[in-house]
C-alpha cells in the first residue's frame, strides 16, 4: 500500500506542476486586447502626428518652389529685355556704320578664289572655296 501512496502522490505532484505550468503560460505577459487596441490607438495617433508633420513640410517645399519658379520668371523676362535693348542697339550702330564694310568682304572673297587651287587633271570636281 505504501507503493500506491508513493504512487498517488508523485502523480498528484505532477499534475500539479502541469497545471501551475499551464497556469503560467496563460498568464505570461500578453496584453489583455484593451490594452492591445489602446497600443494600436496611440500608434495610429502617432502615425498621424507624422502624416500632418510630412504635410507641412510639404507646403513649405510647394511654397519655395513656387517663389523660385517666380524668380526664374523674373529673370527671364529680364534678360529678354536685355536682349531686345541690345538688338535695337546693333541695329542702330549697323545703321549708322560705313558701307565700306562690304568691300573688305568682297576683297576678301576675291582672294581667297584667287588663292584656290586649279582643278586637277584627274577629273575630279575642285572643292569649293571656303568663304570666311
Amino acid at each position: 500500500m505504501e507503493g500506491l501512496i508513493t504512487k498517488s502522490c508523485k502523480l498528484l505532484g505532477l499534475a500539479g506542476a502541469v497545471l501551475a505550468l499551464s497556469l503560467m503560460a496563460g498568464c505570461s505577459n500578453a496584453p489583455d486586447p484593451a490594452q492591445r487596441a489602446i497600443n494600436a490607438a496611440n500608434r495610429a495617433d502617432q502615425a498621424a502626428s507624422r502624416a500632418e508633420a510630412a504635410s507641412q513640410k510639404a507646403q513649405q517645399a510647394s511654397a519655395s518652389s513656387q517663389a523660385a519658379a517666380s524668380r526664374v520668371e523674373q529673370a527671364a523676362s529680364d534678360a529678354k529685355a536685355a536682349a531686345d535693348r541690345a538688338e535695337a542697339i546693333a541695329a542702330k550702330s549697323m545703321a549708322s556704320s560705313p558701307r565700306g564694310g562690304r568691300r573688305s568682304y568682297r576683297r576678301h572673297r576675291k582672294a581667297a578664289a584667287e588663292a584656290a587651287p586649279a582643278p586637277s587633271d584627274s577629273g575630279a570636281a575642285a572643292p569649293p572655296a571656303a568663304t570666311p
